[in-house]
C-alpha cells in the first residue's frame, strides 16, 4: 500500500486542529475578559468608540459616552478594557508621568555639544568667512562685472546687454 496519501491527510487534520485549536483560544480569552467588565471600567468598542461602563446585565452593557449619553451595547461589542491611565490618556489628554524622577531628556542636542567656551568665542576664533548664499539680481551681478573690468567699452556692452533683456515683473501689466 502507498503511504503517503495517508500522510498528507494525517497532516492536513493536524494543521486544522492547531488553527482551531488557536481560535478557540482567543475566544475564550475574549470572552473571560468579557465577564470580567465591571461599573466604573474605561472601555474601547470594536466600533472604536470610548466610554465607561455604568452598568452590566448579562447580555448587555450600558455606556456612558458623556454628559447625559447613555448607550446600550451588546457585550460582544465590547473590544478591550482599558486600564485608568490608559483611558485617562486617550480620552482625557491626561498622562500619568511614571517617569518623574528619572533623568530630564532635551528637546535638542544643543545642550550635549556645548563647550566650556562661550559660543562667541569659538566663532571668533574661526578663521572661515560667513557665505552669503542670498540671491542676488541679474543686474547686479553684470554690474559688478563691469567694475571688475578696467575698459569703459566693455561696461557698456554689460549696460546694452542689461537693457536688452525683459525687466521681471509682480504680474501686473498695464496691457490688458
Amino acid at each position: 500500500m502507498n503511504s503517503l496519501p495517508l500522510l498528507v491527510f494525517i497532516v492536513l487534520i493536524a494543521a486544522m486542529f492547531l488553527m482551531t485549536r488557536s481560535t478557540r483560544k482567543r475566544q475564550q480569552q475574549a470572552t473571560q475578559m468579557r465577564n470580567e467588565i465591571q461599573p466604573g471600567n474605561g472601555v474601547r468598542t470594536i466600533g472604536g468608540m470610548y466610554a465607561t461602563v455604568k452598568e452590566v446585565n448579562e447580555d448587555t452593557v450600558l455606556l456612558d459616552a458623556g454628559p447625559g449619553v447613555e448607550l446600550l451595547f451588546a457585550k460582544n461589542a465590547i473590544g478591550a478594557i482599558l486600564t485608568d491611565d490608559e483611558y485617562n490618556r486617550i480620552v482625557h489628554g491626561i498622562e500619568h508621568d511614571l517617569k518623574s524622577d528619572a533623568d530630564v531628556v532635551p528637546d535638542d542636542a544643543s545642550s550635549l555639544t556645548e563647550t566650556d567656551d562661550e559660543p562667541a568665542d569659538a566663532a571668533a576664533a574661526s578663521d572661515d568667512k560667513a557665505v552669503d548664499l542670498g540671491k542676488k539680481d541679474a543686474a547686479e551681478d553684470e554690474g559688478e562685472a563691469a567694475e571688475k573690468t578696467d575698459g569703459p567699452a566693455e561696461s557698456a556692452t554689460a549696460e546694452a546687454k542689461a537693457d536688452e533683456e525683459p525687466k521681471k515683473t509682480d504680474g501686473d501689466s498695464d496691457a490688458k
